[in-house]
């Protein structure tokens, strides 16, 4: 809902509060949290969305580093690509489409979490599934022939083999970096294969490629965690589509990766 892990603890801590405060009888509590929790993120994604008109370069969710099981049908749906798409969602769009067709919760229990009628919720969570339709289209890839691909990817990266990166991307591949104005970071969107390989192999010759920290899976998503010339953490979820990287999220803001940083830390020490 929130695309924050900050924030997203934050409300889940609200409404444990609240729970905890409640002295009525709860005589349906997933039903009670649904609407609570709910409400929590649409009071929260007012004052986000305001945010981001003023954040610097690109944004990205929060990368969440895979913790189910690789069959996992909804880590395997909630992607960047949807995350992304989601963003251009009203919030009650976005609460109607996530809690009805990723979270399979009924339209009635949608409705009251809302305070809107079926019919329109009806609407919204439609309206929803349309805008996002075509980023929800996955391109499935074996697991290991994807690790196969982006293990190539990041050694390609860092040495700055022109070469074998001509192979991985696809021509209308896409980049984005977030680094929130707080670390060096490119702002902007690179599109098409050849200004990103302009810009991969520049930062590998000029920066060197990093140190690789661990092979992962990012919001669904095949990737990585590594460390640049300077020590900075950051995440880097790949999509594939025919065995070609069509788009790559790098999330370098220190906010987003706190929760990841003190694993990190951690398995260093």
């Amino acid at each position: 809902m929130l695309g924050s892990v900050s924030e997203a603890e934050d409300v889940v801590q609200d409404a444990w509060l609240r729970w905890s405060a409640s002295t009525a009888a709860i005589a349906e509590p997933a039903a009670w949290l649904h609407r609570v929790v709910t409400r929590l993120c649409l009071d929260r994604m007012k004052s986000a969305r305001a945010r981001r008109e003023t954040y610097f370069g690109s944004w990205l969710p929060d990368p969440l580093i895979e913790a189910a099981s690789p069959e996992d049908t909804l880590a395997s749906d909630v992607t960047y690509s949807l995350m992304l798409a989601l963003e251009r969602l009203s919030p009650l769009e976005r609460a109607a489409f996530l809690l009805h067709d990723v979270f399979g919760v009924p339209l009635t229990e949608v409705a009251e979490s809302l305070e809107r009628k079926p019919a329109a919720v009806r609407q919204l969570a439609s309206r929803a599934r349309k805008r996002v339709q075509v980023s929800q289209k996955r391109h499935a890839v074996e697991r290991t022939e994807a690790e196969r691909i982006v293990t190539a990817f990041f050694t390609a990266v860092q040495e700055g083999d022109t070469a074998t990166l001509s192979t991985l991307l696809a021509e209308d591949v896409m980049l984005q970096a977030d680094g929130g104005g707080k670390v060096i970071a490119f702002p902007n969107t690179i599109r098409g294969a050849g200004r990103a390989l302009r810009l991969l192999t520049g930062i590998a010759r000029k920066f060197g490629g990093g140190e690789l920290v661990q092979r992962t899976w990012i919001d669904g998503l095949p990737g990585f965690i590594s460390r640049d010339y300077d020590g900075n953490l950051q995440t880097t979820a790949v999509d594939l589509r025919g065995g070609k990287v069509v788009a790559v999220y790098i999330v370098r803001n220190p906010d987003k990766l706190r929760h990841i940083a003190a694993g990190s830390d951690t398995a260093r020490t």
